[in-house]
Formats: structure tokens, C-alpha cells, sequence
């Protein structure tokens, strides 16, 4: 049983995902290597995931390995509707996902996804394991653990494991160094900009780019729309991260002092309200607004439309609000997050490695069973070093190792100047 929008479209889904396979080798190499030893047979996995190539990949992949593989949507607006059809169709991998349905259709999904009475949970921002612990509790003895894969997620799983709410280990996956030095950095810098400049078609050169957050993600768009010959704009809540800003070169202010010379401000933070009423009302005319954080709430919508007399839609994924006072800010993909609801997410290469951290975090929960407190967990070192490892392998490029004298040396204090 599966929930998509149009199966028609699963050949074109097909080709697509099979066309991000090429960019994903150490994804290839994990699928033809548990193939044989299927390390996860008769494990059901259900993952609350954004629906793309790359997460079509992820899912053949733990099929391969043994794994009764069911997905969902983790954002209403970032699932293809063709990689939905070809994963029920042509990898009969059940999933519950359509571009654009509703929050209630949303919630329904996830319920669908929990019906699968999973061992293992894998979550894009946390609302499986959310929804597990308030709705299915009935599961949870029956569960290994489970991954997440985001930052915003990570940050709503250690606050439930503070507070003594958290029912079953999870590995941190955003933290591994291979997906977040890679994936937030070189993927959101990317992928972001990309559906900025799909849905406004503006140039960047010359124009003041403000982000909101010196995150990974943070870095890596900063860096991107500096690239682009943009005139970047730092803003942060963190001393150090702000120091950080500042010595890679860019301006770094409170959000107020730039909302007013800002020509596109982009939050990455992960938190609630962050692009607020006082920012809105001295904003320049035409200002563009974005989120590439995982939900909705980093912009202050509901406020926005408070403010607003009108609100029109001249291309696609922008929302254009005239003001009370006659100027009009300009909302790109509803205030969710920008690079997969007005462009087609990060690029393959860099999910190759996050992925990667999946399969191999799923196994390593299997080898794990109830070994792991009820806590967040950092990816295994082994784990990280292996997919790099692999990445380079991939990429043709060597590396030198340490001779037994070297390793001699940094192993002992004995040996000074």
C-alpha cells in the first residue's frame, strides 16, 4: 500500500534516480557489498525522509542490505512526485508522500509510516520520532533506535533526551563529519542559492546577501553567494561563530541594522521567529526573503501577512506582499525550506556521503541491540574515517600513511626537542 501523487510518472522517476546513482559511489559500493551479507534481513525501517533521487538510493540500498523499507514525506513540499511513483512502481518500496499535500495529509503519512511498526526510525527533522513517542508509544519496546539526519533535528532529539522524554537510542547522523562538513556546507550553499536563483531569477552580483546563522549551512551559503559576487552579511547570536564571520571576511550586525540595506536575507538556524515584525518593517522595497532551515517557522509569516495589505504570486515559488506602507517583501517556497521546494535538494555527490552515514548507522544499531542508553549518539569514528575513506577511494585520490616510527612517536610523551 502506497500514497502518491501520479504513477505514471515512474519511469521518468526511473531514469533520474538512476542518473544520481552515478554521482553516488560509495552509495553503488554499500548497495553490491550487503547485498551478499544482507546485515539488516528482516529489519523494518521506516524513514520520515525528503523524497528525492538521493533518498531513492538510500532506500535500494537498505532493500539490498535486508531491510522491509517503507517511506514518507519529512516536508510538503520537497517530495518529486516521479522518484515517489518509480519507488513504489519500480523498486516496490512503499511510500506515503505527495508534493504539496496538506499538514493534516502530512501527519496522516507519518501515521502511515508508523503502521509499519518499525525497528528502526530514519528522520529528517524529527517528526517520526516525535510522533512516536505522542501517538505510538505501543512501539517503542519493540524498537532498535534511530538515525536523524538534520540539524534541527538533532537539536529537538537532545532537548527530549534532556528532559528524559527520549525512549530509544538515536545516532546523531548530522553530526558525523562526512555529512555535516560536506553535506550542510557544499550541499545547502549550493542547493540553496539554486532555488533562490530559480525562483526569482535575480542576479546575485552587486546585490547586499544577508545570512542569518554561521552554522555549517551558514558557511556554506555565505560562501557561495560570495562567490557569486555578492555583498555578504553575517548575522549571529554566537560570540565565537560571529568572530568566525567576521575573519572570513564578511560584515557581521544585528539582523536590524541589515534588513535595511538587504536585498535577499536568508535564515539557516533551525529556530522559531527569527525574521520577525521589527525586521519586516524596515526592510527595503523588493527585499527577498528565504528559509533554508528545516521548517517553516525560522520567518514569521503570520506576521508578514499582518503587515500586508496584498499578497500576489508573479512566478512560481514567490509570494509577493505589498505593505501597509507601500513597499513589498517577497517570500520564496512559502517559507519552507528553499532548495527543495524551488530547486531539487543538494547534490548527489555530497548525499552520497550522508547516506552512506545511514546505511551504516542502521547496521550498526542491529549490532548494537540493546547495548545503546536512551540518549543521542555520535556517529561511530570507524564509521566516519570508512566513508571518507571510500569517498576518496571514489574520487581516485590517495593519501600517504604514517610510517610505525610516526605512529611510534605520536603514541609516546618520552621523546621531546
Amino acid at each position: 500500500m502506497s500514497d502518491v501523487n501520479d504513477r505514471s510518472l515512474a519511469n521518468v522517476g526511473e531514469k533520474r534516480i538512476e542518473w544520481a546513482l552515478k554521482e553516488m559511489p560509495v552509495i553503488q559500493g554499500l548497495m553490491h557489498r550487503y547485498a551478499e551479507s544482507r546485515p539488516l534481513q528482516g529489519v523494518r525501517i521506516s524513514g520520515c525522509l525528503h523524497i528525492t533521487t538521493e533518498t531513492a538510493n538510500l532506500a535500494r540500498t537498505l532493500k539490498a542490505a535486508g531491510a522491509d523499507v517503507v517511506l514518507c514525506a519529512s516536508n510538503p513540499l520537497s517530495t518529486q512526485d516521479d522518484v515517489a511513483a518509480a519507488l513504489v512502481d519500480k523498486y516496490q518500496i512503499p511510500v506515503f508522500a505527495m508534493r504539496g499535500e496538506s499538514n493534516e495529509v502530512y501527519y496522516q503519512h507519518i501515521q502511515a509510516a508508523l503502521d509499519h511498526q518499525p525497528m528502526i526510525t530514519m528522520d529528517d527533522g524529527a517528526d517520526l520520532v516525535s510522533e512516536l513517542h505522542k501517538t505510538r508509544s505501543e512501539l517503542l519496546p519493540n524498537m532498535l533506535g534511530g538515525t536523524e539526519e538534520t540539524t534541527t533535528g538533532v537539536i529537538r532529539l537532545r532537548a527530549m533526551a534532556k528532559d528524559r522524554a527520549l525512549k530509544l537510542p538515536v545516532i546523531a547522523v548530522n553530526d558525523a563529519m562526512t555529512k555535516h562538513f560536506f553535506d550542510n556546507r557544499y550541499g545547502t550553499g549550493q542547493s540553496a542559492l539554486d532555488g533562490i536563483i530559480r525562483a526569482t531569477n535575480i542576479l546575485l552580483a552587486g546585490k547586499t546577501f544577508t545570512v542569518v546563522g554561521y552554522g555549517w549551512c551558514g558557511r556554506g551559503l555565505a560562501m557561495r553567494a560570495k562567490g557569486h559576487g555578492a555583498h555578504v552579511i553575517v548575522t549571529e547570536v554566537d560570540a565565537l561563530r560571529a568572530l568566525e564571520a567576521s575573519m572570513d571576511g564578511y560584515r557581521v550586525m544585528p539582523l536590524i541594522e541589515a534588513a535595511k540595506q538587504s536585498d535577499f536575507i536568508i535564515s539557516v538556524t533551525g529556530d522559531k521567529h527569527v525574521i520577525d515584525t521589527e525586521h519586516m518593517q524596515v526592510m527595503k522595497d523588493g527585499c527577498v526573503l528565504a528559509n533554508a532551515g528545516h521548517f517553516n517557522v525560522e520567518i514569521n509569516i503570520p506576521a508578514l501577512q499582518a503587515l500586508s495589505v496584498s499578497q500576489s504570486r508573479p512566478r512560481e515559488h514567490v509570494d509577493e506582499y505589498t505593505l501597509k506602507d507601500g513597499r513589498t517583501l517577497c517570500l520564496l517556497a512559502e517559507g519552507r525550506l528553499v532548495n527543495l521546494a524551488a530547486a531539487e535538494g543538494h547534490p548527489s555527490a555530497v548525499m552520497d556521503m550522508s547516506f552512506a552515514n545511514q546505511v551504516l548507522a542502521a547496521i550498526y544499531l542491529v549490532n548494537n541491540k540493546g547495548k545503546l542508553d536512551n540518549a543521542v549518539h555520535s556517529v561511530a569514528a570507524e564509521i566516519d574515517h570508512e566513508i571518507a575513506r571510500l569517498k576518496l577511494a571514489a574520487m581516485n585520490i590517495h593519501i600517504d600513511q604514517l610510517t610505525d616510527e610516526q605512529q611510534h612517536y605520536l603514541a609516546s610523551w618520552q621523546e621531546g626537542t
